[in-house]
């Protein structure tokens, strides 16, 4: 964020270099600049960190050109990634191959083309082909790139051409052979950015901009939703053991039932705080009822225990609680889990079921479950508790 500033104050457009290692990126933007200044080498992988230099021109002062590390190169995630991220902040992005396309590179084309920002894909070293070889294969690579970059912005460039051979004939006739430099050939190249600048340079950093912070501002929401949810969870989990607790050691079923009450209304306030939803206990206890009505629904094995477990601790006056208190507590703890699960997704909706209401909601909820796993683990856990307490 700093950066896109910086570069906003600056009124500066960014040009980045991007491809494979030993397509001569280095190069094309030495031949742009006019003079060497990004290291270049025989061996792969010169490039090993971002570099940038000033393009000073007739046309502006205000671009910047930034050379980045291969994107194949061997151990180097790290340096792929620098890479991306600079081509993601940059305005105009040059996609430099060598040759057809190979598969890695043509994922990075179609990865690039998604950005919506300019992208230029340059086939380097065009010295390399005869005249009717490289238009056939600019023709292929436009075939291949059809609906993702367009036409006019695929050409071809050499910008370290290999030394001219030439021989010279002396006055005897003999022949000396001989190797003479030859100027680097960016012309369709160096048109084709001016081209673009002039007509879009005002507006392609602002544009550019937005579209960072809109991709930036997604990556921070997925970020929060991650989060809540799992705090959400812990929360779910943290009162699941509270009403089972309370469930399993209250021989008294009224208080079972108020405390159950108390907990999943408590649970739902809670809740709402950590998706931005300041609820009374009065709308929590509305949400309970609306889950609670479909549970009554769904869940009827669950209420007919509970009101056996129930009716055998009034019977017994407490005497048989060891015994169904790690059973009705279990079911507390699954009721609750459930519950939570649900008013989670409500909340998560922006307190709404969506299209699908109340009842999908719960049912999609209770297929995902393993229920005889959750309820034989939350009765061990009860009964290990309460003989911790004992």
């Amino acid at each position: 964020m700093e950066a896109i500033s910086e570069k906003l104050q600056n009124s500066e457009i960014h040009i980045a270099a991007f491809g494979r290692v030993g397509t001569g990126k280095s190069s094309l933007l030495n031949a742009l600049l006019g003079r060497k200044v990004f290291s270049t080498s025989p061996l792969h992988g010169e490039t090993r960190f971002q570099q940038r230099s000033q393009w000073d021109t007739v046309n502006s002062d205000h671009i910047v050109l930034i050379d980045t590390p291969g994107i194949d190169e061997l151990d180097g995630e790290t340096r792929e990634q620098l890479a991306c991220s600079v081509a993601r902040i940059s305005d105009i992005v040059l996609m430099v191959c060598e040759s057809d396309l190979t598969d890695t590179e043509f994922v990075a084309v179609r990865s690039l083309a998604e950005r919506q920002r300019p992208l230029l894909l340059v086939l380097n070293k065009s010295d390399h082909y005869g005249k009717s070889e490289l238009d056939s294969l600019l023709n292929h690579i436009r075939g291949r790139c059809k609906g993702i970059v367009e036409p006019g912005n695929i050409l071809s460039a050499s910008a370290d051409p290999r030394p001219e051979k030439v021989i010279r004939i002396d006055d005897a006739g003999n022949e000396h052979p001989n190797e003479r430099p030859r100027q680097a050939d960016i012309s369709e190249l160096k048109a084709r950015l001016w081209n673009i600048l002039e007509k879009e340079g005002k507006t392609l950093a602002a544009l550019n901009a937005a579209l960072f912070t809109s991709e930036l501002d997604g990556r921070i929401a997925s970020k929060i939703v991650s989060a809540r949810k799992t705090v959400a969870e812990n929360i779910i989990d943290n009162y699941c053991i509270a009403k089972a607790l309370a469930v399993a050691v209250n021989p008294v079923p009224i208080a079972d039932l108020l405390a159950a009450a108390g907990t999943d209304v408590a649970m739902v306030v809670h809740l709402g705080k950590v998706y931005g939803f300041q609820l009374s206990k009065h709308e929590a206890s509305k949400l309970l009822l609306t889950i609670s009505a479909q549970m009554l629904l769904l869940m009827g094995t669950y209420w007919g225990v509970n009101m056996v477990s129930a009716a055998m601790k009034t019977i017994s006056a407490g005497m048989s609680a060891a015994l169904t208190a790690g059973a009705q507590g279990a079911l507390a703890w699954y009721a609750t889990y459930v519950t939570g699960r649900a008013a989670q997704r409500w909340f998560a909706k922006g307190k709404s079921w969506g299209s699908t209401g109340p009842k999908e909601t719960i049912n999609e909820i209770l297929a995902s479950l393993d229920q005889d796993s959750i309820l034989q683990s939350a009765r061990t856990d009860i009964l290990a508790k309460l003989k911790g307490t004992a």
